[in-house]
């Protein structure tokens, strides 16, 4: 020992070269280092030489003695010589390197540590050997002289280690950047943790003590840690590229393991390389001929089973070494009662205990840490494969199987629960192992007495196993009922707007609640089977131990006290294994649910582009797009297995009777402008999805030449991108200035860019909420256009904008800058259709006539036209490009907080208002009964425990005589880690004269009997209590924050991404629901418990607190430290997963844009880099907890030595009662345990109440409308529908210009009024105004004399119907979305259906019960508005607001549809905006906006009498 130890104190000391290379170099160019350093350096070189000739002088007082074991003396001096010089080196270089400005690595200090007791043990010998005292021996004086000047400089040493430094701020620090690892970073402040790649190249102390995390945990301490950007980057092995590459590999490899057992010897190679960063593997592109399923969980195993099953040696010795302090602690107790006892005997024990805890905790740790890489690298390759999958799964399959939501929540909720059964899954095999240790054990304690306890213990196991299937049953319908919620929260939220015209947020609240209902039912059922559970299991103990007693006692043995204390020690150990085992089940049965549902997904069919397009040729080159007798379903492939809710086109119908296209032949040559027209419904749109492959072809064949390039498409509802205006337009693009410029220009989009604050840079929000119908449509087509594909589909770009602009469109894009490309069109504008080289008019699924424009447009009724365009040039000299207001306003102040701003995360601890918030929602009278039910069953199990110790010290007061045998007798192989006994054989037992003992025992038993049964009783009702609160709490976190969400204003909603709401519905309700209980639970359990041991140590051995106060000091500061740090990565970990979220959802709306313009590999790499984010949080989070893990295991291992220790040097004195030194061990074995759990439990309730502050953030601060109600106005209020604007101005946000601009106007009753202006100009604020989404800045709006906003919100709105612009559906029934309160008959809707010529196609889906799909899916845009003109004409409403609503619609149905809109709305008063003049050519007075200001005011007759008015030359510019 004096050898190791005095010598490799520096064995580890880095060498001068080994621990820098190349970094001197580096250093000697910064001149920065050239200052003098901080005279602790000198200190320190001064003492290791200093030590160093000690051990010189030494070696030759040494020689000169010449004694016989002189050798061994020799090699140690030097030994410590060389490291000493070695040390003296090392400090050297660390002085003249960027370490000068610290201390240099703590791993000096713990190796300047290790001679100390090396030196006193040697001090010890010396003056144990009288020889050494002798002044007749001088040399030997000598040495002792020498020994004990060595303690000087190790003394000054340890000062100059502790001086202060001069702060590291100032000063350069070094970085291991990712690209050089020489590299030194200048740095302002600090090391720039962001540049750093975490763990790779650290050193195995730094691994083992997580040393590389300090710079990080330093930064976070400071409060730094505030973007993704801060944190390291991840090991190389962990990066989300790498593993996904290698999980490809892997399913690649099944694939063909499959497939050749199977026979099919030629699996589908992958395509192209891996290299250029579009492989794909067989799993994004099967064939559906020879497409082998393989199972999700034989991949994994594949990719990270063997590395995984390893860790399980880990966690093997870990277990071993978990048995080996009990064992020492039994023979240490042993030691107490022999009076005495050798010393040595009593250190070795002590000693045992230090080592068996030290490697316990290491190895312990090192798995955890371990196992969290498995699951971060499996949860990269599940969620890159999810997302691969959506992009490459066939159109029709996937809405036919899956909801938005639910695909979202494959990517999130069962993805993690896949990731957590990484965790269970060593536990089901070492809590078997572990239980029958403990088996064994106590069959050599009490015999076969032991099995009638485990009898009753096994008992329970079915019905822990009914217990977990009906958890799992409920949890499977919590899920369920979860998935609905979300996705109809989806869908609220996404028609928020229209939900507010509707004035339907009752309705809506009431439908989510009823889901919420159904959710909790579920989720009450789950915690109080968990209750159960948990009550079960914490009486089980005691249950089991007195039918063991009893057992035993019938069996004719006599108990002692001895046999009683080991028992109930090893009836404890038998009890982890079965409590946690149901849990484990459990984790294990969810994530097998969860793996069956993503599995499900995956085996999905894939879009497969070379089967569905031909690749012959036609024999003419100029012929670019050929169908010949083509059949196309909006089904997925083998019709009645795929059901079809509803669809992802935009003109399908459900699956009874769903359109299909059939018998479709068409040629377009190269070059050829062809315009496809036809009433609503007829297949338009259908038509271009069969072009570009998102259909399923049945039969026929079609070709398209260079299709692997994509198509330039511009779908009908406009797909814009959470990004910038310039990224939309780029869509990645390369920014090429001048064709940019020339697309903008011809997409008439240069004057919105030029108002915008930040010009193309201005962010759009999601789904475009910011800008208006036109400018989403002419976003798109710009997108569409920059592409420079050679096939344009165009879906009706031309509806969403009025005339001018849609000559401009067809004048200079479609003709203009897009003329030398193939062209496809859908429109309803006849006017433009002359421009045509071919029209296609489709009717019913299918082609009726493809002619030129003079042969087909005949056969389209609509309004005769004199095609003449001269007037264009003089109307774009009226009106003058105006600046758009409205939207633009609206963009503003998104980008003020670039746009919606990054989402903001919380600083620093949590406020108490979080942990207050909390507190109420449970309720405080049921909070307190919770706390006092937890205090009384801590209180009776520490007090059982005593009763056992009290016992065993009166057993040993009565029995003296016995005690003295009993040693003698106990054999070494069978110590038990019981704290206060330890195991006899039986026979000694039988003989030995215990007569007098039956009463007593009989007392004993019957007094620990009542405290045992307090404590279930106890248990029972804190379980219950703790479930009952925890969904009381769920409950009125979500009703809070649904109230708030739906009260909010409408400016709320346009700058906030829908990704962002939605995740406080969906991940942090999951976490108030189900795992902030969960933690709390165990949080409060852990606080309890470790008050409870505390109390029972000091009482035991009051010594314990003289180290414990120290220690409670240091795991004070130590866990302060850490908690800044976690608590901000725990933010980022929430804050960087909302992208990845909304990014995948952004994609499922945007799949046909993405994939017709051959840009999925690109979403993929985005979606990689999102991830990468995230996982760099997550990785370093987990770290983190590792790293505090570890320091905790660290002073458990001091308590618990220092107790062994103090009992061993307290013996000698004989002074110690061995019962209550047994209790006070056994309660600190379990310390280290305790409080790491209780910090771990502490951490994660802090990241779970996180949701609570950001469900509260939304319920507390969300700027909500006026709730008021006014009791004056009349219900039948407004009877006459008499309009009055009154200087109203308007702007949209502070110091913005107004959207509306002094309006002053009166609409007198029944009048009709049509409204037009160019986009912006306006016209939909008016509207906004009436409802009051958005409120006046000054002026006033009157109804029938009765200003709007005396009038409270919810009168005011039901007494106004609008059409939006945007057809808002929900998924639900035709019934539903019609008249969704119930207000009106069957007979009412179809007499209403049949006015707005919807009937046949009601009919056709199944009449008003037939499901409309998601967002009304099921039926085409045209179909959807006109279902919205319907719900207008079931309000019996005086003033009706009609915004655009006909602009997806044939002329000829807009015909009808205004006829019944003048019959059904004869006397009301009623406002149209339109683009389509000839709509309100027959009001009864037309409005002219311009710039927010009224221009004209006038009948249609009058205004076009005037030469100068600006209608009038709308008119002209039709040609009338």
């Amino acid at each position: 020992m004096h050898l190791v130890t005095g010598s490799c104190h520096t064995a580890d000391a880095p060498p001068p070269n080994a621990t820098f290379p190349n970094k001197s170099k580096a250093v000697n160019r910064c001149s920065l280092l050239r200052s003098s350093p901080p005279c602790g350096w000198g200190l320190r070189l001064v003492s290791a030489l200093l030590v160093a000739l000690f051990f010189v002088g030494d070696l030759v007082l040494v020689a000169l003695l010449h004694r016989g074991d002189m050798y061994l003396d020799v090699l140690a001096d030097g030994c410590a010589i060389l490291s000493w010089l070695v040390h003296f080196g090392a400090l050297l270089v660390l002085q003249r390197s960027i370490h000068r400005r610290t201390r240099g690595p703590s791993l000096l200090l713990l190796l300047v540590l290790l001679p100390i007791p090396n030196l006193v043990v040697t001090l010890l010998a010396y003056a144990q050997d009288t020889t050494y005292l002798d002044l007749a021996e001088p040399l030997r004086v000598a040495r002792l002289v020498l020994a004990a000047a060595r303690g000087l400089p190790l003394l000054v040493y340890l000062l100059a280690f502790a001086a202060p430094c001069v702060g590291e701020g100032s000063y350069t620090s070094m970085s291991v950047n990712d690209a050089d690892s020489s590299l030194l970073i200048p740095e302002s402040s600090y090391q720039e943790t962001g540049a750093m790649v975490a763990e790779d190249g650290s050193g195995c102390i730094s691994r083992l003590l997580y040393l590389w995390l300090n710079p990080l945990l330093r930064r976070g301490r400071r409060g730094e840690l505030e973007r993704p950007c801060d944190v390291y980057l991840l090991p190389r092995r962990l990066r989300t590229s790498a593993v996904r590459r290698h999980f490809l590999r892997c399913w690649e490899d099944c694939q063909q393991r499959a497939a050749t057992q199977r026979g099919n010897t030629t699996p589908r190679p992958a395509n192209m390389s891996l290299q250029n960063g579009t492989w794909t593997s067989p799993l994004q592109e099967e064939l559906s001929g020879i497409a082998v399923e393989v199972g999700l969980l034989k991949v994994l195993h594949k990719a990270f089973g063997l590395r995984y099953y390893l860790l399980g040696v880990l966690k093997l010795a870990g277990n071993m070494l978990g048995f080996a302090g009990p064992l020492l602690l039994s023979s240490l107790v042993t030691y107490m009662e022999e009076e005495g006892a050798p010393f040595s005997r009593g250190a070795w024990c002590a000693t045992g205990l230090f080592f068996s805890t030290l490697f316990s905790a290491l190895i312990r740790n090192l798995f955890v840490f371990e196992v969290s890489k498995v699951s971060l690298s499996a949860r990269a390759a599940l969620v890159s494969s999810i997302y691969g999958k959506a992009l490459r799964v066939n159109g029709g399959g996937l809405a036919a199987r899956f909801t938005l939501g639910e695909v979202v929540n494959f990517m999130s909720t069962d993805t993690d629960r896949v990731v957590n059964f990484f965790n269970s899954f060593h536990e089901m095999w070492s809590l078997p192992f572990q239980f029958s240790i403990a088996l064994y054990l106590l069959y050599l304690q009490v015999g076969v007495a032991f099995l009638g306890g485990l009898g009753v213990a096994l008992l329970l196991v079915p019905l822990n196993k009914v217990l977990a299937s009906k958890i799992m049953e409920n949890n499977k319908h919590m899920l369920t009922h979860k998935d609905s919620r979300v996705k109809l929260m989806t869908e609220v939220l996404f028609g928020i707007r229209v939900i507010k015209f509707y004035n339907w947020e009752a309705y809506f609240a009431q439908k989510i609640a009823a889901c919420r209902r159904q959710e909790l039912s579920h989720l009450k059922a789950i915690k109080y089977l968990d209750a159960l559970c948990v009550y079960t299991w914490g009486a089980l103990p005691v249950v089991i131990s007195i039918i063991t007693f009893v057992t035993y006692v019938l069996l004719g043995h006599e108990l002692t006290a001895a046999k009683v204390f080991t028992t109930l020690a090893l009836v404890g150990m038998l009890i982890l294994p079965l409590n946690s085992f149901p849990w484990v089940l459990n984790g294990t049965l969810e994530a097998k649910v969860s793996l069956d549902r993503i599995q499900r997904f995956l085996k999905l069919p894939n879009q497969d582009l070379d089967a569905y397009f031909s690749h012959v040729a036609p024999e003419d080159p100029q012929d670019t797009i050929v169908m010949s007798q083509g059949t196309f379903s909006w089904q997925g492939p083998g019709g009645p297995d795929h059901p079809t809710e509803g669809d992802t086109g935009s003109e399908t119908e459900s699956t009874k009777g769903s359109l299909l296209l059939h018998s479709l032949n068409l040629t377009i040559t190269k070059g050829s402008l062809v315009v496809v027209v036809g009433k609503v419904g007829c297949g338009k749109s259908s038509l271009l999805a069969a072009i570009t492959g998102e259909l399923n072809r049945r039969a026929g064949v079609v070709y398209v030449q260079g299709r692997e390039n994509g198509f330039g498409l511009a779908a009908q509802e406009p797909w814009i991108q959470h990004a910038t205006v310039r990224d939309n337009i780029l869509f990645g693009r390369d920014y090429n200035s001048s064709f940019y410029q020339a697309v903008v220009e011809a997409c008439a989009l240069t004057d919105d860019i030029n108002i915008l604050p930040n010009g193309d840079r201005t962010e759009v929000g999601e789904n475009g909420v910011n800008l208006s119908g036109g400018q989403k449509a002419r976003l798109a087509l710009a997108r569409a256009v920059y592409m420079e594909k050679d096939i344009f589909l165009l879906d009706d770009p031309l509806a969403a904008v009025d005339t001018d602009v849609a000559h401009h469109l067809m004048e200079r894009c479609i003709m203009g800058i897009l003329r030398s490309k193939t062209r496809i069109l859908c429109t309803h504008r006849i006017e433009f259709v002359d421009k045509a080289d071919v029209v296609i008019l489709m009717d019913n699924g299918t082609i009726i006539k493809t002619g030129t424009p003079e042969e087909v447009l005949p056969l389209v009724e609509a309004v005769p036209k004199n095609r003449k365009n001269d007037s264009n040039a003089k109307e774009k000299d009226v009106i003058e490009r105006e600046e758009e207001q409205g939207p633009s306003n609206e963009l503003f102040a998104e980008v003020e907080s670039s746009l919606s701003g990054e989402e903001q995360k919380a600083v620093g601890g949590l406020a108490w208002k979080v942990y207050h918030a909390y507190w109420r929602a449970v309720g405080g009278a049921l909070a307190v009964s919770i706390l006092l039910s937890l205090l009384l069953m801590q209180a009776s199990k520490n007090v059982s425990d005593w009763w056992l110790s009290h016992w065993i010290s009166n057993l040993k007061n009565n029995g003296s005589a016995q005690s003295v045998l009993m040693p003698a007798y106990s054999s070494p192989h069978m110590l038990l880690f019981s704290p206060g006994g330890l195991m006899y054989p039986v026979s000694i037992m039988e003989t030995t004269p215990f007569a007098n003992m039956s009463s007593e025992v009989k007392f004993y038993l019957t007094v620990y009997g009542s405290i045992a049964g307090a404590n279930t009783i106890f248990t029972a009702i804190r379980a219950f209590l703790f479930a009952y609160g925890g969904i009381r709490a769920a409950s009125v976190v979500h009703n809070r924050l649904l109230d708030t969400v739906l009260k909010a204003t409408v400016t709320f909603f346009d700058t906030t991404p829908l990704g962002r709401v939605l995740n406080r519905f969906s991940s942090d309700l999951y976490s108030v629901d189900d795992t902030l209980p969960f933690f709390l639970n165990i949080l409060l359990a852990n606080i309890f418990g470790l008050l409870g041991m505390l109390v029972v140590m000091s009482y035991g051995l009051p010594w314990v607190l003289v180290p414990l106060l120290p220690l409670g000091l240091l795991y004070h500061c130590t866990q302060r430290f850490y908690r800044h740090t976690s608590r901000d990565l725990k933010r980022l970990c929430s804050l960087t997963l909302s992208p990845v979220y909304s990014h995948f959802s952004e994609t499922l709306s945007g799949l046909g844009t993405i994939r017709a313009s051959s840009s999925a590999s690109r979403f993929e790499e985005e979606n990689e880099r999102r991830l990468e984010q995230n996982q760099r949080c997550l990785f370093l989070s987990n770290a983190a907890m590792q790293w505090l893990d570890i320091r905790l295991q660290m002073i458990g291992v001091v308590v618990v030595t220092g107790i062994g220790v103090i009992a061993v040097v307290q013996h000698q004195f004989k002074s110690i009662d061995p019962g209550l030194v047994g209790l006070s061990l056994s309660y600190a074995l379990s310390i280290t345990g305790l409080l790491s759990g209780l910090i771990f439990s502490f951490t994660q309730t802090e990241m779970q109440l996180v949701s609570v502050e950001r469900t509260e953030e939304y319920s507390t601060t969300l700027p909500t409308e006026p709730q008021h109600s006014n009791p004056q106005v009349p219900t039948s209020w407004p009877e006459q529908g008499w309009v009055e604007f009154r200087g109203a101005v308007l702007s949209y946000r502070e110091g913005l210009p107004n959207a509306l601009d002094g309006v002053s106007l009166v609409v007198r009753p029944g009048e009709k009024v049509g409204v037009v202006g160019r986009t912006g100009s306006g016209k939909s604020t008016l509207f906004l105004a009436l409802f009051r989404m958005v409120e006046l800045n000054q002026g006033q709006i009157l109804l029938d004399g009765v200003d709007t906003r005396q009038v409270g919100l919810a009168q005011l709105r039901s007494k106004l119907a609008i059409i939006p612009q945007d057809p808002f559906m929900f998924s639900g029934t035709v019934r539903e979305n019609l008249d969704p309160c119930g207000r009106h008959p069957d007979p009412q809707l179809l007499e209403v259906l049949e006015h707005c010529h919807l009937s046949p196609v009601i009919n056709r889906i199944g009449g008003l019960g037939a499901e409309v799909g998601e967002r009304g899916k099921s039926l085409s845009l045209g179909q959807r508005q006109l279902l919205c003109l319907a719900r207008a004409l079931l309000t019996e409403a005086n003033i009706l607001c009609i915004d655009e609503a006909t602009a997806s619609v044939d002329q000829k149905t807009d015909k009808l549809l205004q006829q019944t809109i003048r019959e059904k709305f004869q006397d009301k008063t009623v406002l149209t905006i339109a683009h389509r003049i000839n709509t309100i050519l027959d009001s009864d007075r037309v409005l002219v906006m311009h710039s927010g200001k009224v221009v004209e005011f006038d009948t249609p007759a009058d205004l076009c009498q005037r030469d100068d008015s600006i209608f009038c030359k709308l008119v002209g510019g039709r040609g009338e």
